[in-house]
């Protein structure tokens, strides 16, 4: 998500001395993804992500993105926040289905953290947050094992095995098929510790090598240069998880049919769930760890359109199957209706006023801006 504001606010970026009152300056940039960021790491919400829980689900998941996405001046409607999340999550998917090993999840997330540092190089007070937030990553999975590793990869990937949306820089690049499905590289480093295949050896009872069989395994494989590193400040090495939007390039997104066809798979059952309050609650607590800043001064919250014109927006809410929207939260806890009311408060509070639009504002400027999105 910042990867791609961060992009388009910089094509658009006028010189401060230059700008009028309504056109988008560096100034402005820094400020909302100042803003986002500072929401996004702080403490109490970063207290809650960390605690053991059980994964939750896509609308859950989908909230939580919504209100961070209007964590400053910002606001998107639920089709341009439709696209901005299918954009999202093919891009995570994307890199942790083409991780070399399944501890290289960790270095796909120091590459997000690192990217983001530099985001925010100029303020200390938010670097301090991200940095605080890597420790304690580092210090929850720095040690744990191959296997717990690849526990979380399949739990990742089963959580995003049915999105086959298609983006037109995946597409362009050869890395996507056009049923969305993404394309496994049979070339280039093989993962840190293995060796490049080719080689079959045989062992006796006894632990002893007896013989070896070469085999032409069809790739063009090479030894991977070294491993990653895993300390605050280092060498990844691993390219994924970096920012791919800083070419600027169009990108487009496109339903796939097999996502049209999964859709009513999709759909979450609207029977009682025995873990719909446990999840009422940890949305609560969640929210309740976000600080929101709600814009100060006579300066208009401003619309973001990640269409080319509203009415191609319109059409894309009304296109959009069903099930694969998350404009409402359907969670059975009727029995909870303390915390309800609780939840509705909380999510209360992060509702931006949307301000009435303005001939020319900086908001219609970042509307052309996201016009090639």
């Amino acid at each position: 998500m910042l990867y791609i504001l961060d992009q388009r606010l910089r094509a658009q970026n006028i010189p401060g001395d230059k700008a009028r009152k309504d056109e988008w300056t560096e100034v402005d940039r820094k400020r909302v993804l100042n803003d986002i960021i500072s929401t996004m790491f702080n403490r109490k919400f970063m207290e809650e992500l960390f605690k053991p829980q059980e994964l939750y689900s896509k609308k859950a998941l989908r909230t939580v993105y919504e209100r961070l996405a209007h964590a400053s001046i910002m606001k998107l409607n639920q089709a341009s926040m439709d696209k901005l999340y299918d954009l999202m999550t093919m891009a995570f998917k994307y890199q942790v289905l083409l991780c070399p090993r399944p501890k290289d999840v960790l270095l796909v997330t120091f590459n997000h953290l690192d990217t983001i540092k530099g985001f925010i190089q100029d303020s200390p007070t938010i670097l301090q947050q991200v940095d605080e937030t890597f420790r304690q990553l580092t210090e929850i999975y720095g040690g744990l094992s191959a296997g717990e590793f690849q526990l979380i990869r399949q739990t990742l990937l089963i959580f995003f095995q049915d999105l086959h949306i298609r983006v037109s820089m995946f597409l362009k690049d050869k890395v996507q098929n056009n049923n969305g499905r993404f394309v496994l590289p049979v070339s280039g480093p093989v993962p840190w510790g293995t060796e490049v295949p080719g080689l079959i050896r045989m062992f006796n009872n006894k632990g002893e090598e007896v013989k070896r069989i070469e085999f032409k395994h069809g790739g063009n494989y090479v030894p991977a240069p070294k491993e990653g590193s895993f300390e605050l400040y280092g060498d990844r090495v691993l390219k994924l998880g970096t920012n791919m939007y800083s070419v600027n390039r169009p990108v487009e997104t496109h339903m796939s049919g097999s996502s049209k066809n999964l859709a009513s798979r999709t759909q979450e059952s609207i029977a009682p769930n025995p873990l719909a309050k446990e999840e009422l609650n940890f949305l609560a607590r969640l929210m309740g760890g976000m600080e929101i800043k709600k814009p100060s001064g006579p300066e208009p919250g401003f619309r973001l359109n990640l269409f080319t014109t509203d009415e191609e927006e319109e059409q894309a809410a009304l296109t959009r199957p069903e099930e694969l929207s998350y404009e409402v939260i359907n969670i059975q806890a009727t029995q909870d209706q303390q915390r309800s009311e609780e939840l509705a408060r909380i999510m209360g509070e992060f509702e931006i006023m949307e301000q009435p639009r303005l001939s020319t504002s900086k908001g219609d400027d970042l509307l052309a801006m996201m016009d090639e999105l």
